[in-house]
């Protein structure tokens, strides 16, 4: 599951991000992200506990990569309890990795039958209707989800929603979340990288300069974020940046497409 490559920072680091921050949506006994009580083992029920115990197990397979063995694993501990809300949420993340469309709406919708108020699987769903080009349908799912007040993930949302409304054509939309995002979390490159190219490709190209030098000094810049830095710093006229950008690009990733570009001279000016 991956973003489109241009709008968003290192399309296989996002997958990953995006799925860690809603596959493990309270897998374990403790605090619910949806203002529940908490869980302890000796009160949690005995079908309930060996749903958990399949759903670690398929969760953990899942971020491994193993998506059929994580299914087989889901489908166990929906077996177990059909109405265990976060087997549903995890089997609509495999079903959508796995593309078939109908059974990832399926499990999300059911989901949310169960849960109307579960936030993680709102977001969820919403990015499922954002691939599908349903952005109107996604932006509810996204707003249902951002409007819960014992929420925890509301800044992913905010910026999972600005790359839709990006991909929506909504820009002024779309940099209102990104910086809504950026303010609630500030050092998430995912959305440091989209806010800067957004105002890179609106020619804002001093304000993008900000969010790319920021991140690009952190220990999370990557191929994508130095390339885009380099084309920002070379349209402001900063040769001195720009190769030592470069200079970075090079040496650290050398058999990158960026790099490529680059050696090219492929600005798309």
């Amino acid at each position: 599951m991956r973003f489109f490559t241009n709008a968003i920072w290192m399309s296989a680091c996002w997958g990953a991000f995006l799925l860690q921050g809603c596959a493990n949506h309270q897998i374990g006994p403790g605090v619910s992200g949806n203002g529940n009580d908490i869980v302890t083992q000796s009160d949690e029920p005995e079908q309930r506990r060996r749903a958990r115990l399949r759903l670690e197990l398929a969760s953990g397979y899942f971020e491994q990569g193993q998506i059929n063995v994580a299914l087989d694993e889901v489908k166990q501990s929906l077996v177990i309890d059909p109405t265990f809300v976060d087997a549903l949420n995890l089997r609509g993340l495999v079903y959508m990795r796995l593309n078939d469309t109908p059974l990832a709406e399926d499990s999300f919708r059911k989901a949310l039958a169960l849960n109307p108020r579960d936030a993680d699987v709102a977001h969820n769903y919403g990015w499922f209707l954002c691939q599908q080009a349903r952005y109107n349908d996604s932006f509810k799912f996204f707003a249902q989800a951002a409007a819960n007040p014992t929420y925890s993930g509301k800044a992913k949302t905010l910026m999972t929603q600005g790359v839709c409304q990006v991909r929506a054509g909504q820009r002024s939309e779309a940099e209102q979340s990104l910086m809504r995002s950026y303010e609630l979390d500030a050092g998430n490159p995912v959305t440091g990288y989209n806010l800067a190219n957004l105002l890179y490709e609106r020619g804002e190209l001093t304000r993008a300069q900000f969010y790319i030098r920021r991140l690009n000094n952190s220990e999370l810049a990557n191929a994508e974020t130095l390339w885009l830095g380099i084309k920002i710093e070379r349209k402001l006229n900063n040769q001195d940046a720009v190769l030592q950008l470069a200079d970075q690009l090079k040496k650290r990733f050398g058999q990158s497409p960026e790099t490529a570009s680059y050696e090219k001279g492929l600005f798309n000016d």
